[in-house]
């Protein structure tokens, strides 16, 4: 079997991954409010509870990351990590596959291909729900368990999480890299005892800055035996997550705004499916059955959507598509301040204006995800993805904790959830527009040293 039927039937296995880790979602999340119900539990715990779900992921993700970008290898971690999801405490190796996905693809494919991966996550969320059909009739006792309709799901998942083990033993395999033919030019240098050192080019300044530069093909002749008379591997700085380069690599302004589009876009999403159970309890008296149809429709929206950036990616350039998906957004907000806070009318127009507004809010996210994952791919150093993402994820578990918890409190008081919800897609939003200039697809990113004058 060769590189390329490796790396497609990997290509499918993390798609399975990201399918599983969707249809969980979709079959735990209709059923926890219920669950907590009967335990009589305040509404804050409904937060609380999907915050702890994230809070692993939130610890885990760097480390994870660290560990691919120092052994190459990714297929170990989604082993090892899988453990945490059978064991029930949800961990993810989410930040190593995106690592290997961004030094397995294309600048020019991958949106696209990150874009797939997501709408695999959403298929699980489509797919989940028609489990709840079944797992809802659940009415026995497994030795000392009691399995009912609201402990089936956790059992049902550690056993997918299981198969998955077998599936990843067979059919992932860790492949080289692929090299961009006439596209990135990165100079590197290995030594004997060393995976791979960090590239620096000399200047007269001794203070190493950030630089990007566009290399031309037609050029790369003859200029490539200057260009490595010019390099010099400093031994001193084997371990890239010591020196001054990847310590201020997230500091930049053009990953601060994408860091801080991850954190909203989460922090929102989340909070509104906390609030929207209870909502549709409440207004529509949606029960499990209710709530998992409305999950299938919303999937199969957000598939579609998905679908369509991936198309328009190849089209339009990924700060563009930003900017869209942000529009969208604040408009899906400002709809459901009006017409969701203090509802009025029959039940019809209640119903349609909620349908209208978790179709804004559904249509807006597959824009803003796979943009500005797949910008922070190409504005940090590729040798480091598996740390850049693992850190970007993390900032997304930090607000898949906030956001429940957040919105958990004040089911009863919209206006005060959503108008902070606004708030921070408005505030998002100038960030992009002013940094719209800086959100670019560098063709080559290096760690360089350049004199004050030359700047």
């Amino acid at each position: 079997m060769d590189n390329h039927q490796k790396r497609n039937l990997t290509f499918y296995t993390i798609g399975l991954i990201f399918m599983l880790s969707g249809i969980e979602y979709a079959v735990i999340l209709p059923t926890i409010w219920r669950y907590l119900q009967i335990l009589e539990a305040p509404p804050y715990f409904l937060g609380l509870g999907l915050s702890a779900f994230s809070l692993s992921g939130l610890l885990t993700g760097p480390l994870f990351g660290l560990w691919s970008d120092r052994s190459k290898t990714t297929k170990s971690i989604i082993l090892f990590s899988n453990l945490f999801e059978i064991a029930g405490v949800g961990a993810g190796a989410g930040s190593s596959i995106f690592g290997f996905l961004t030094r397995s693809t294309r600048p020019e494919d991958r949106a696209g291909v990150f874009a797939a991966i997501m709408a695999c996550r959403q298929a699980g969320l489509l797919v989940g729900p028609a489990f709840n059909l079944f797992l809802r009739l659940c009415d026995f006792k497994l030795g000392p368990f009691v399995v009912n309709k609201y402990t089936s799901p956790g059992i049902f998942m550690c056993l997918l999480w299981v198969l998955l083990q077998f599936v990843v033993l067979a059919l992932y395999w860790d492949v080289p890299p692929i090299s961009s033919e006439g596209g990135v030019v990165m100079v590197e240098m290995k030594q004997a005892q060393d995976e791979e050192e960090e590239v620096l080019l000399m200047g007269s300044n001794e203070d190493p800055v950030h630089t990007y530069r566009a290399v031309n093909t037609d050029q790369l002749e003859t200029s490539a035996s200057s260009e490595l008379q010019l390099v010099h591997v400093a031994s001193s700085v084997s371990d890239p997550y010591k020196t001054f380069c990847s310590s201020r690599e997230l500091l930049r302004e053009e990953v601060v705004v994408l860091l801080t589009a991850q954190f909203i876009t989460l922090f929102n999403q989340t909070a509104l499916e906390t609030m929207v159970t209870p909502l549709t309890q409440r207004h529509f008296s949606f029960g499990e059955l209710g709530n998992s149809l409305m999950y299938s429709l919303c999937g199969v929206e957000v598939i579609l959507g998905f679908f369509f950036v991936r198309w328009l990616s190849r089209k339009v350039a990924d700060r563009a598509v930003l900017a869209v998906g942000l529009v969208i957004c604040c408009t899906a907000c400002i709809w459901c301040l009006i017409f969701l806070c203090n509802p009025r009318g029959g039940y019809g127009w209640e119903l349609s204006a909620f349908i209208i507004g978790v179709f804004l809010q559904l249509l807006g996210l597959p824009f803003v995800a796979v943009s500005q994952v797949s910008l922070f791919s190409k504005i940090t150093a590729e040798k480091t993805q598996g740390f850049s993402q693992g850190v970007r994820r993390s900032v997304g578990g930090l607000a898949t904790i906030l956001g429940p918890l957040w919105a958990g409190g004040l089911t009863e008081n919209l206006y005060i959830m959503l108008g902070m919800m606004l708030g921070l897609l408005i505030m998002i939003t100038i960030m992009t527009m002013l940094s719209y200039d800086r959100l670019t697809e560098p063709r080559a990113v290096q760690c360089a040293q350049s004199s004050d004058s030359g700047g």
